[in-house]
């Protein structure tokens, strides 16, 4: 999905939320376009502790795949974790805690069914967890679990999804 028809979708999914919604995301695509160029697939919107975070997934030019967060209300990125597969050698190296006991301490933290994992390695070069979760109450939550001590670290509600996945 290109910048442009990423923020008309977006604009159209968030006009319910806030009027000028359509600015926070253009601030973020630009940022996310100087910063980390590449394909926006989907683009998310979520409450962590009480703030609006956009997250950007970005497939760049060589392939890899990243998650990029950006404050709504600044434009300003704030996380960037590189998305790896079970088997890669960063997550491996990291990874102490089996997927099943990391699943179990997301349920633990939100009830309900997990719908996607994915496996991140965190800016600081830590391995995680994250889980897509429907909650009890029918909204989509994601939670973050360290993957070498087992511990909840993140867990934000999610709003709005546009795009792929």
């Amino acid at each position: 999905m290109n910048k442009s028809a990423l923020a008309i979708a977006a604009t159209l999914a968030f006009a319910p939320f806030a009027a000028n919604a359509h600015d926070g995301v253009s601030a973020c695509a630009d940022a996310l376009a100087k910063s980390h160029p590449g394909k926006i697939v989907k683009m998310e919107v979520k409450t962590e502790d009480k703030a609006t975070v956009y997250e950007f997934d970005v497939q760049k030019a060589d392939g890899t795949n990243w998650d990029i967060e950006c404050q709504a209300d600044t434009g300003k990125i704030t996380e960037v974790e590189q998305e790896v597969s079970p088997t890669d050698a960063k997550w491996v190296a990291k990874a102490k805690v089996s997927e099943a006991d990391a699943k179990i301490a997301a349920l633990k933290a939100q009830p309900g069914t997990v719908v996607e994992v994915e496996y991140e390695i965190e800016p600081n070069g830590s391995a995680s967890y994250e889980f897509d979760i429907k909650g009890t109450d029918g909204k989509e939550y994601k939670v973050e679990v360290d993957a070498t001590t087992g511990k909840v670290v993140e867990r934000s509600v999610e709003t709005v999804q546009v795009g792929e996945g």
